[in-house]
């Protein structure tokens, strides 16, 4: 990968401290590539050679050929003042193969006072055009794992349909 900070790929880990196979586990054939260990985490190499993780290989969206960062999409919209939480996902598309879908949770007190619009608007000077969501819905609460994380499945299960039913 070149140390340029902004190519990415998944990250592999090779040595005599990782484990070569899940003992009986059959998972072992998607873990491990050649000695490797798949840690399911994407990154860039900056030129000193510092690697910056950036994203869950399954979180990465791929729109028309080109990869979107989940992560990227997500901070910058939670950095809008009026944002609380949110979460991007990419969502099934008939034409581009995935789309990003944005997940908003407003602060109280503005809830009902923020469009989608806004929000994009707000992101879109950081991102090229065909990298910012398609929609943004607002929900109550982002789904969370018992340990705090964003639960992107259930998400993902309850709107997958949602651009295919959008182009009907």
């Amino acid at each position: 990968m070149p140390r340029d900070g902004k190519s990415s790929g998944e990250i592999l880990i090779r040595g005599p401290w990782i484990t070569g196979c899940y003992h009986n586990d059959p998972r072992t054939v998607e873990a491990f590539t050649d000695g490797y260990w798949r840690s399911g985490d994407a990154g860039t190499i900056d030129a000193d050679g510092y690697l910056k993780v950036t994203d869950r290989v399954k979180d990465l969206i791929k729109s028309g050929g080109e990869w979107i960062s989940s992560v990227d999409l997500e901070n910058a919209i939670m950095g809008h003042p009026k944002v609380l939480e949110a979460a991007v996902t990419g969502i099934y598309h008939p034409r581009w193969e995935e789309r990003p879908l944005a997940f908003v949770v407003l602060k109280e007190e503005y809830r009902g006072q923020v469009s989608g619009k806004e929000i994009l608007d707000f992101i879109a000077p950081g991102f090229a055009k065909w990298q910012l969501p398609d929609e943004v819905i607002f929900i109550d609460e982002i789904p969370k794992t018992s340990v705090g994380k964003f639960k992107k499945s259930v998400l993902r299960e309850k709107y997958k349909d949602y651009f295919v039913n959008k182009s009907k």
